[in-house]
């Protein structure tokens, strides 16, 4: 039964790849990886010499060449695109992310894969934030389009990512004692190699297990960017705050003082808009059940803040 994990080079895939085979709950062989660089492919050249099989294709490449990376393969764990700036200036429908995602999704529907699992993102659906614009389209795709099983797995907010949230904070450089931010709530951070491994649990399981739905994997443990601003403030030996401010504020002065692109800006604030409707704090026991069979706790937010800092 060959499983193929797109972006299997990048973080999250690379997680889910490193659990499947550290835990042996798949054997080599049976892996296809996708990878779009020469730097992806020396990444997966231990899982490769494993006996695991490389192809390599982008988003630029068209739907046959999509077909040739899926040939043959069962299952697809489609982590979705990075190419971000498809989504900035509330682009239409199908030219956004999402048009990554619907010629993967098309091309394992033309070889025959059964089952798609899509990593989304934790947020609510719909959400207020643009940067789940794409998941959500991806998302309506698999229930209206998709013939075969699908799973939707809502990936808690990365706990590595904090620094985007945190004012766009700049590790190790940044001397700010006052961080604008356009919003703030309780958020269930989750970090990657919890969520590698925990995904790496579902997308080896038998497939009835998992078809046609879709859950959440975050910690229950859960912190607000005031609570990462005490965090940084202990770690740093000094006062570190956060500063609620309206979007358009928040904006002007990431643009105008900070000099960062304004696409990216405006596109990212509305995550600020979710977290003012506590969209991130996530009730769902699943991760920490998944993990649980493994005899693993989820890695808290306090020490990837520290790791990060030191």
């Amino acid at each position: 039964m060959p499983l193929a994990i797109v972006g299997a080079s990048g973080s999250l895939g690379f997680a889910i790849l490193k659990a499947l085979l550290d835990q042996g709950l798949v054997i080599a062989s049976d892996l296809i990886l996708t990878t779009s660089s020469s730097a992806g492919a020396q990444k997966l050249q231990d899982a490769a010499l494993k006996g695991a099989v490389t192809r390599h294709v982008n988003w630029d490449d068209d739907q046959g060449a999509w077909e040739a990376a899926l040939q043959g393969c069962d299952k697809v764990f489609l982590i979705s695109s990075s190419r971000i700036a498809k989504d900035f200036n509330d682009s239409p429908l199908g030219q956004g992310r999402e048009a990554d995602h619907f010629k993967a999704l098309e091309a394992a529907k033309a070889v025959g894969v059964e089952h798609i699992y899509y990593a989304s993102l934790a947020f609510a659906n719909p959400s207020k934030s643009d940067v789940m614009t794409a998941h959500e389209r991806t998302e309506n795709w698999l229930k209206q389009n998709w013939s075969g099983k699908y799973t939707i797995i809502r990936e808690g907010l990365y706990n590595e990512s904090w620094p985007l949230y945190f004012g766009h904070y700049n590790i190790p450089d940044d001397e700010r004692t006052e961080v604008p931010i356009a919003g703030d709530s309780k958020i269930s951070w989750t970090s990657i190699p919890d969520l590698g491994m925990a995904n790496a649990i579902i997308f080896a399981a038998p497939s009835e297990e998992w078809a046609d739905k879709t859950c959440y994997l975050s910690q229950s443990q859960a912190h607000s960017l005031n609570d990462v601003a005490a965090m940084i403030s202990k770690l740093k030996g000094k006062d570190v705050r956060v500063k609620v401010v309206p979007r358009e504020e928040h904006e002007t002065f990431y643009v105008q003082k900070r000099g960062m692109e304004e696409p990216f800006v405006k596109w990212w604030s509305k995550s600020y808009d979710a977290l003012r409707d506590n969209e991130c704090e996530i009730q769902d026991p699943t991760l920490e059940l998944l993990l649980g069979k493994q005899s693993l706790k989820p890695k808290q937010m306090e020490a990837t803040v520290a790791e990060m800092l030191a």
